[in-house]
């Protein structure tokens, strides 16, 4: 069904809906239409949809709302809302959402991340914070260390809640949540469903409202997929041939290692090709560095590992290639959607070797369609016959003719 509603029929302060005019947004996406009046109200919800579809302000907006309506001030080393988020790349981008809306009115907020300088955050925790986003490990050292009390918060968001679970940082939610109190409204927000985010809502929220919408598996329509075949040894030879391509000119490349990464950049920079790569061992710094070069077309190409499958947000990439499929079937979908953005169109390149097979119909499974092969490029080569998208067929043994004696 289409969108036809406006952020000046939801609910919130008219200086919240000046803001949002002034930075381009205009009409809610679906998340925001549902979860924005019921978070509005007090109530904890459940919130499923998948990564870019608009999570941020649907739980950003009411915090702001709320404590724009009533400006108290925060106790040193507390804070009133509390959003724990995976990645260092999220969390900024949250914070930036809460600044860019939340500096008018003088709300103050912090990010804190593993990786920055832990004296910082300590200094600016000290007279309180309005809001506060966080990851896990570095939340909890600052809270065990004594630089920061959980006491006061009135509303907790847990985002991207199974990227935190995949990512092994269970213990570490429960950890944090441990440490809240009893009174406080909850917001868990996730792109799937599986079992273990049950379980968590089960424990942490009280009545919820469930809103689900823009299911994780289906796949921006506007992003147009290519799934070329080949071997092993010509992955580098058909990159650069696609790069060829100008039309490429703001490239995602996932690699399935830190290494791979870091090796492909060394490979592609002795063929005259501009790029970085960005991973878990780079510093927030370079991370950061990186992906402004993107942005401002400083490189033509980005070469990451699965953290920037859900972590990173540029409007315009033109072309996301999965030089290696994801061994986590649903990062496919969170791959791609890194184009494609904003109503914005985009390509999604897929590269597949023999051993990639089962893992590919798995893939298609998921998104329910087949990826289509391009088969008009140098190095095609098809897939085995256990593989979903092989032309060729075994040979039966038993068909063949006997010799003539």
């Amino acid at each position: 069904m289409k969108n036809t509603e406006s952020f000046d029929s939801l609910n919130l302060i008219p200086s919240l809906k000046e803001g949002l005019r002034e930075f381009g947004f205009t009409k809610p996406s679906p998340i925001q239409v549902k979860a924005i009046p019921h978070l509005l109200s007090g109530g904890d919800l459940l919130g499923i949809a998948k990564t870019g579809s608009g999570k941020t302000a649907a739980f950003c907006l009411p915090i702001l709302d709320k404590i724009i309506k009533s400006p108290i001030e925060t106790s040193p080393k507390h804070v009133r809302a509390l959003i724990l988020t995976p990645t260092r790349e999220l969390a900024t981008q949250i914070e930036k959402f809460v600044q860019d809306l939340g500096e008018v009115e003088g709300v103050s907020s912090l990010v804190i991340f593993g990786g920055a300088r832990r004296a910082n955050q300590i200094e600016s925790l000290k007279e309180g914070v309005d809001i506060l986003i966080a990851t896990p490990g570095r939340l909890i050292d600052l809270i065990e260390s004594g630089c920061l009390s959980l006491d006061e918060v009135e509303t907790f968001i847990l985002d991207e809640a199974d990227m935190m679970l995949n990512m092994g940082f269970l213990q570490d939610v429960k950890a944090i949540i441990s440490h809240l109190p009893v009174r406080k409204q909850v917001g868990l927000f996730s792109a799937t469903m599986p079992k273990t985010i049950e379980r968590l809502s089960k424990d942490i929220l009280i009545d919820p409202v469930k809103v689900q919408v823009d299911v994780e598996s289906t796949v921006v329509k506007k992003i147009e997929q290519k799934l070329y075949t080949l071997t092993k040894k010509n992955k580098l030879s058909l990159l650069l041939h696609l790069l060829e391509d100008e039309s490429l000119s703001k490239v995602l490349l996932f690699s399935k290692t830190k290494i791979g990464a870091d090796i492909l950049v060394e490979d592609l920079q002795q063929h005259g090709i501009s790029c970085n790569s960005f991973h878990s061992n780079k510093s927030q710094t370079q991370r950061e560095m990186a992906l402004e070069s993107l942005r401002t077309g400083e490189i033509r190409l980005l070469v990451a590992t699965d953290v920037a499958a859900r972590g990173i947000d540029i409007l315009d990439i033109t072309h996301v290639i999965n030089y290696a499929l994801p061994e986590e079937i649903s990062n496919y979908v969170h791959r791609i959607g890194r184009t494609g953005r904003a109503g914005h169109g985009g390509v999604a390149i897929t590269f597949c070797v023999s051993s990639e097979g089962k893992l590919l119909e798995s893939i298609e499974a998921k998104i329910g369609e087949k990826i289509p092969v391009v088969t008009d490029h140098p190095y095609f080569a098809e897939l085995n016959s256990n593989d979903p998208h092989s032309k060729k067929k075994k040979p039966n043994p038993k068909s063949k003719k006997r010799k003539k004696k």
